[in-house]
């Protein structure tokens, strides 16, 4: 069974609880990371950092960042290491970020995108799978730079 990690800042709870909603619907499995969720007055960095390093460390296979735009949300998970956010507010976008980067959290924009719209994307990002071939070596390349920064940092 496939286990999602889904979280939102207050500006993407509606949209938030319905693509959660959506999501158990389809007998996926959920764990909520948001704000309204934790019970404190989290901002979006703090839910998208710990969302992205749960990723990270393998509690889950998929995670879901929503804000205003899904931007904020996109640049704190991709401080992780290792981990590949793509901000998706189109099919062909959210597919091409799972066939071509492997990319392992999307993005939404509350703000952006309707919910009609959003709940298909998130079936489009949900049903591709990474296609490697011709991108293995591209997303290879993007791990190099990444473990280079973090090795030039830690010295």
């Amino acid at each position: 069974m496939l286990k999602v990690a889904i979280g939102a800042d207050d500006a993407a709870t509606t949209l938030k609880n319905q693509v959660k909603t959506y999501l158990q619907e389809k007998e996926i499995e959920v764990v909520d990371f948001s704000h309204d969720v934790a019970g404190n007055d989290q901002m979006y960095p703090d839910i998208a950092f710990n969302l992205a390093s749960s990723i990270r460390e393998g509690q889950f296979e998929r995670g879901i960042l929503l804000c205003g735009t899904g931007i904020g949300m996109a640049i704190v998970a991709n401080k992780v290491p290792g981990i590949r956010a793509a901000q998706c507010h189109d099919v062909y976008s959210a597919s091409r970020a799972r066939k071509s980067n492997n990319a392992q959290i999307m993005t939404l924009g509350a703000r952006v995108i309707g919910s009609e719209l959003a709940l298909t994307i998130v079936d489009s990002w949900l049903d591709a799978e990474f296609e490697a071939g011709r991108s293995a070596s591209k997303v290879e390349r993007i791990a190099y730079y990444e473990n280079k920064v973090h090795t030039h940092n830690a010295q």
